[in-house]
């Protein structure tokens, strides 16, 4: 049984992305369908709303810890067997966390979708852990933080900006976690997070494919609809303060061969709510779409801002970019990066950036600048059909931090929407130095040399 069955709502005459069909079951799981008929094959995601900014004090991580744990069995498919039934059946998965949200996903032909519902459902709600599985897994962990992290120095730059960006809010923690932090994990930490957080009511199904809402939803009922739900806690963030000093940081490695450069600002999101009116909604999340244009037109690829000045007319940088994440549950992040070639100082590299940044917030972005963007935008989101996992990433992404299905369908429309003055009135805004962290990865030449001889 479902509580409500409907296609989006979005104005007909608009541009649509992915046409999506939706629904509640009765337990409270959300269920996405985004048809694709192109190939007998489908997408499969759970989602669930928690992620590493959801850890409990002392854990950071552990929402990552308990995804890898999801693949130690249930009393129905044993350790380390869900993934060699997926792949005897042609299919692949995989699973990922981030700040907010984790999500478990098959890709699999369209006649096997019944099982791997089964499966996953069946992981929801059933998992089965033994010290021999948790303890083995938590240095799994460790080791993996030693490679990706630990061993790497531009890894540990982010990080580190990462915790400097954020003074109180909890996306100032590693995805994978502080190191003492994983150490101290234990089977007790993951069961209780595990009873907390994993329910239907807490996930969001969505299946991108050659498959429709009238097709799925059977299937859905018979699965994860007899799930029960559970009381989920409240996602309780705490609120960033204002940040009135810049922040500066240096990180020098002797396993450095390009060093780089970058700068952080603290940045709303889709779900900021307006510094005037303090309320979300259209006039919030138009501050985010403009954001979106200022990225693409700082450093969004080779005609950019900062690409053309830094690499191309100047020869200071063999790169230049920005990147800004506007669907995240709480205020995000902004970077400017850039890499200097190698007889060139990293200061000079700076000054030149801040000269990029001044021009910017003093002539303002073009009216020709945003039209090539707004079109160029517009046309990657249509491609983006032709992928199936791309289609449910995007939903499930929007759903597990605030959004919802109209924010995707309706983003086109509200790209080609933003006008020269709004992204010039938020560069001005979010371009703020005492809002700003900036970082410098440098090789440690003395160390190098004293290694050398």
């Amino acid at each position: 049984m479902t509580l409500a069955l409907n296609e989006t709502g979005t104005d007909k005459s608009a541009v649509h992305l992915f046409e999506p069909e939706s629904c509640t079951l009765a337990n409270g799981m959300e269920v996405v369908v985004i048809t694709n008929r192109r190939a007998p094959v489908v997408s499969h995601w759970c989602w669930y709303k928690v992620g590493t900014a959801d850890s409990p004090a002392g854990k950071s991580g552990l929402p990552h810890f308990v995804e890898h744990l999801m693949f130690k069995g249930t009393r129905k498919v044993p350790p380390g067997e869900f993934s060699k039934i997926v792949a005897r059946h042609g299919g692949e998965d995989n699973a990922f966390t981030s700040l907010d949200f984790t999500a478990y996903f098959q890709t699999i032909a369209r006649d096997r979708l019944p099982m791997v519902m089964e499966m996953e459902a069946d992981r929801m709600v059933n998992l089965a852990l033994l010290d021999e599985h948790v303890y083995p897994e938590r240095d799994v962990i460790v080791e993996e933080r030693r490679s990706r992290v630990d061993n790497d120095p531009g890894s540990l730059l982010s990080e580190h900006l990462s915790a400097a960006q954020f003074l109180h809010h909890p996306y100032r923690l590693p995805v994978i976690g502080w190191m003492h932090e994983i150490q101290s994990y234990t089977r007790a930490d993951v069961e209780d997070f595990y009873a907390h957080w994993y329910a239907p009511n807490n996930a969001i199904l969505i299946v991108s494919g050659d498959i429709d809402m009238a097709e799925l939803l059977p299937l859905a009922e018979a699965t994860y609809g007899k799930l029960s739900p559970r009381d989920v806690p409240a996602r309780k963030r705490l609120v960033e303060p204002p940040q009135l000093a810049a922040r500066r940081l240096e990180l020098k490695d002797s396993r450095v061969r390009q060093p780089s450069l970058i700068r952080s600002y603290l940045a709303p999101s889709l779900n900021t709510p307006d510094p005037v009116t303090g309320i979300g909604g259209g006039a919030s999340k138009a501050r985010s779409y403009a954001l979106e244009i200022l990225a693409e037109a700082l450093g969004g690829g080779a005609t950019s801002r900062l690409y053309q000045s830094l690499v191309v007319e100047r020869g200071l940088a063999t790169g230049a970019g920005t990147y800004y994440r506007g669907t995240a549950l709480d205020e995000t992040t902004f970077r400017v990066v850039a890499a200097p070639r190698p007889e060139i100082p990293i200061d000079t590299l700076e000054d030149a950036l801040d000269e990029v940044l001044a021009q910017t917030l003093e002539m303002g972005v073009t009216a020709g600048e945003v039209a090539r963007i707004q079109k160029r935008l517009v046309a990657e989101a249509t491609f983006a059909r032709d992928s199936l996992g791309t289609a449910a990433r995007v939903f499930g992404v929007a759903l597990t931090t605030g959004g919802c299905i109209e924010d995707v369908e309706t983003w086109p429309d509200e790209i080609a929407k933003v006008t020269p003055e709004e992204v010039n009135l938020m560069a001005r805004e979010m371009l703020r130095i005492e809002r700003s962290v900036t970082g410098r990865l440098l090789p440690d030449v003395a160390i190098s040399e004293r290694a050398a001889a």
